[in-house]
This record gives C-alpha cells, structure tokens and sequence, in this order.
C-alpha cells in the first residue's frame, strides 16, 4: 500500500483485518472481502495483505499473493461466483511384474 504526496487523496488502503475477512476502502467506497469468498487471503501476514496496489483505476493487486481483483468483481459478485471444481482421478500404480506381463501379452 502506498500513500500519496500530502494533499492528496487515498485512493486504496486496507481498512481492518478481521477474523472473518478484510475491509478495503477503494476510491472512495468500502468493501468487505470475507474469507469465505476471497479464501487467499486467509492465513496471510499482515505485510502481504496491505500490500495492495490500484492499477489502472479499477484493478487491484498484491504482488506478495499473486492475487488480481477488478473493483468491478467487488462491486457485482453475484456475477463472479468464486467456485472452482474439483476433479478427482484415479490412479492406479503399476508395478515392474504388471508392466512385463502386458508387454508379453
């Protein structure tokens, strides 16, 4: 997080870190990013979560994460649902005999 030249106006700063999530102000507006549906936040220090940089006048980064956000995600989530899949595949191991044999067969 940098702060401007004295005179200027802050135009991002982590507000509170709380146990349930983070409170960012952001060009003037707050937001709450919980943990719930910003998980990489959780369990973070303190020195990578201020960290933030606005890039462009709408998207935020920390650089220690490697975390990207629009203002515009912050703003409309339900359009954004932060839901991943996963796929579970199962592996069969082979041993040396196994792969012998079916090179013989």
């Amino acid at each position: 997080m940098k702060s401007l030249k004295h005179g200027k106006s802050i135009l991002i700063s982590v507000e509170n870190i709380t146990p349930f999530g983070i409170w960012l102000f952001v060009k003037e507006k707050e937001y709450f990013l919980s943990y719930k549906d910003y998980p990489y936040f959780k369990n973070q220090t303190l020195n990578s979560i201020q960290n933030v940089q606005l890039l462009h006048e709408y998207h935020l980064y920390w650089p220690e994460l490697d975390v990207d956000l629009k203002i515009y995600n912050l703003e409309n989530p339900e359009k954004y649902p932060l839901k991943a899949k996963t796929i579970k595949k199962h592996l069969t191991i082979q041993t040396q005999r196994d792969v012998v044999n079916e090179t013989y067969r």
